[in-house]
This record gives structure tokens, C-alpha cells and sequence, in this order.
């Protein structure tokens, strides 16, 4: 009887404790371009993007213009924020701002065929 109540106490202690704490939450941080606007044409084709590696600064808005020439591909930076579904013979304008730097890799999120998974890019944002 003693082990029920001590978990009982417990119990009331972790709920009364765990209830006053506050969360912290984040702020949506704004990125905003210190840098130039970079333009590019990529064309999606079964199983590759043209072209496959795009260079930016840091800073860079990046204003891409993405047209699939054959079936419906996918196109995905997941560190940007960038998801976007191609069409066929339809433009796609995508725009965001370069903020950290590294190599991230783009690539199609939407089943093309046998070689799907082999379709890559990369951006490299210096």
C-alpha cells in the first residue's frame, strides 16, 4: 500500500512540476539577401536535372526556373524549404534566399521511372 501511494505522490509531483515549467519556443527566424540575385533555368528529364550543380554565395536570393520536358518529376532542396511538383512542359519559379552555407543536395520527390533515385543535384552555397 505504501509503493501505491509514493507513486501516486510521484505521479502528482511530475504533473505539478512538468505544468508550471515553461517551454521555450522558438522565433521563425527571416532570412533576408545580403547578397545578389543568381538566376538559373534547370530542365527536369528523365533521370536528370540540367544543369546538376548550381553555386551561390551565402546571402544569394536564388530565383530558379524548373520545367520538366517529359513526365512529372518532383523537385526538393529539404534545407530550403523547396518542394515543388513539375508538370510537364509547364515552368515552375522557385525562390528563396541562400543563408547558410554548404552542399545541399536537390533532387526529384516524385516516382519517375527506373532511375528515379539516381536523380540528384547539388547546391553550393559558399
Amino acid at each position: 500500500m505504501k509503493r501505491f501511494w509514493s507513486l501516486i505522490l510521484l505521479f502528482v509531483f511530475v504533473v505539478i512540476v512538468g505544468g508550471c515549467t515553461e517551454q521555450q519556443k522558438t522565433q521563425p527566424t527571416t532570412i533576408t539577401s545580403t547578397g545578389e540575385i543568381k538566376e538559373f533555368q534547370i530542365t527536369a528529364s528523365q533521370f536528370s536535372f540540367e544543369p546538376n550543380i548550381i553555386t551561390v554565395n551565402k546571402g544569394d536570393t536564388v530565383k530558379l526556373k524548373i520545367k520538366s520536358v517529359d513526365v512529372t518529376h518532383g523537385f526538393t532542396i529539404n534545407e530550403f524549404g523547396v518542394n515543388e511538383k513539375l508538370e510537364p512542359g509547364k515552368m515552375i519559379d522557385v525562390e528563396f534566399v541562400a543563408g547558410k552555407t554548404g552542399a545541399f543536395s536537390f533532387y526529384c520527390s516524385i516516382f519517375c521511372g527506373n532511375g528515379h533515385s539516381g536523380m540528384r543535384g547539388e547546391l553550393v552555397v559558399k
